[in-house]
């Protein structure tokens, strides 16, 4: 079978390579990141909206630190993997029917988000490892930013990336993007199959949209770049080497051109509130529906979201906050800090399916399975209430951001040194507030 690009066929939705083309398929997502100055506080600030089909559960999962045997494999959503002697503890908000994660953080103070992306590269649809797969490996094996990065491009090299990324026949296959963020800086990384470009963010704002954004500003790359570009007569070699010019689509579909806008707009908001960036600003972005960061439209929306707050003082703790349900202008961004009494909140854990999950039958997803966890349920409810404009409606809005405003409050007064918890309770605090939020669906 002949693989074309979506260059050469960018709207024909029967295309085998390109079902990820309908017109209703999801592509969209927004990645943030505050590096000082543009922090109001001496810390990084990291916030990812993951847009993906409607009815998609997301969960939010907690994996400890483990270590493994020599010689150890590791099954992700298609492929296994070798295993690596020692693995960190990470957060992880997932689409609750793959393995790897849409967007997290590790108890060193990595945090990740990735984006799809489409490019002169075309799509296969053969397995290998899924974008998310990559983004929690790299979680698990890395402690800084530019380790994760290089996890990410030894496995891309190894392994490839490909697969569905959706839970449906159809297949929905793209390329990735990656922001990644320390306590230090933030890297961007973007792939064309197992090419790769990176940029180093050292200070500042910075936001990707589903688009390559790097242009003559590389940091690093992969070694083969240049001569692929040069061999495919995508690049003459004479005038700078501008990734995103080079390897981007001639012709973008109409919702790669949507991306634009939102990306133009989630600068803007960044820029705005330069010098004065808070996780609370960050929650703000995320809920601005007017640009379409906040989505809503169609066949998709945004299913969950995260936005982290990592101290430049390694003395300090970091604090993740992660909703476990669609929607971040109706939902509550709960607060998560590793420590010792870390444990899972199975109210955002979806049921498991074992052997029968239609994600492990072949031929794949021929069947549908209800993984909603009880928080997505209670939350459906008031979603709909909410979004119905009836007073009961408005007031478990109120309720819900009272209840993130103790969370955010919590965070303030640990990081300004006024509550010093034992690590017990900081490590049960997600699980406290997830409990709390269930009680106010009843």
């Amino acid at each position: 079978m002949v693989e074309r690009s979506p260059e050469e066929d960018p709207f024909l939705p029967t295309s085998p390579q390109m079902a990820s083309w309908n017109p209703d398929a999801p592509r969209s997502c927004d990645c943030f990141v505050s590096v000082p100055p543009a922090s109001a506080i001496p810390a990084v600030i990291f916030a990812k909206n993951s847009d993906r089909p409607r009815d998609e559960v997301q969960e939010v999962v907690f994996v400890p630190a483990s270590t493994h045997p020599p010689g150890s494999r590791l099954q992700c959503t298609y492929i296994e993997v070798d295993q690596v002697s020692e693995t960190h503890a990470v957060i992880l908000s997932r689409p609750s029917w793959l393995w790897g994660a849409e967007m997290g953080a590790n108890e060193h103070g990595v945090c990740i988000g990735n984006e799809a992306v489409w490019t002169k590269e075309p799509v296969g649809e053969g397995e290998a490892l899924l974008g998310m797969d990559l983004l929690r490996l790299a979680l698990e094996r890395s402690r800084s930013a530019l380790e994760a990065l290089h996890v990410i491009t030894g496995l891309l090299e190894r392994h490839g990336q490909g697969g569905s990324c959706r839970e449906d026949p159809a297949p929905f296959c793209y390329h990735n993007t990656f922001l990644l963020a320390d306590r230090t800086e933030a890297w961007v990384l973007e792939t064309a199959g197992r090419l790769w470009a990176a940029q180093r963010i050292r200070e500042g704002a910075h936001n990707i949209s589903n688009q390559l954004s790097i242009g003559t500003d590389i940091s690093t790359e992969h070694s083969e770049l240049r001569t692929h570009a040069l061999a495919q007569g995508w690049w003459g070699g004479q005038s700078a080497f501008d990734f995103a010019q080079v390897f981007s689509l001639t012709q973008q579909p109409v919702r790669m051109e949507a991306a634009k806008a939102r990306f133009q707009a989630g600068r803007e908001l960044l820029q705005q509130q330069r010098g004065g960036i808070t996780a609370e600003v960050m929650m703000d972005i995320l809920r601005n529906k007017e640009s379409g960061i906040c989505m809503d439209s169609g066949g998709f929306r945004t299913t969950a979201s995260m936005v982290s707050i990592l101290p430049q003082d390694p003395t300090q703790p970091c604090v993740h906050f992660l909703t476990a349900t669609p929607d971040p202008s109706r939902s509550v961004f709960k607060p998560f800090i590793f420590g010792a009494g870390v444990a899972p909140a199975p109210q955002v854990v979806s049921p498991t399916f074992g052997a029968q999950d239609p994600v492990r039958t072949q031929p794949r997803f021929q069947t549908q399975v209800d993984r909603r966890h009880s928080l997505y349920r209670g939350h459906q409810v008031a979603l709909g209430l909410m979004e119905s404009g009836q007073d009961q409606g408005q007031q478990l809005w109120q309720k819900q951001r009272d209840l993130e405003q103790e969370g955010l409050e919590a965070a303030r007064r640990l990081l300004a040194g006024e509550w010093a918890p034992p690590p017990q309770e900081l490590g049960a605090l997600f699980q406290a507030f997830v409990e709390r939020e269930s009680r106010v669906y009843g």
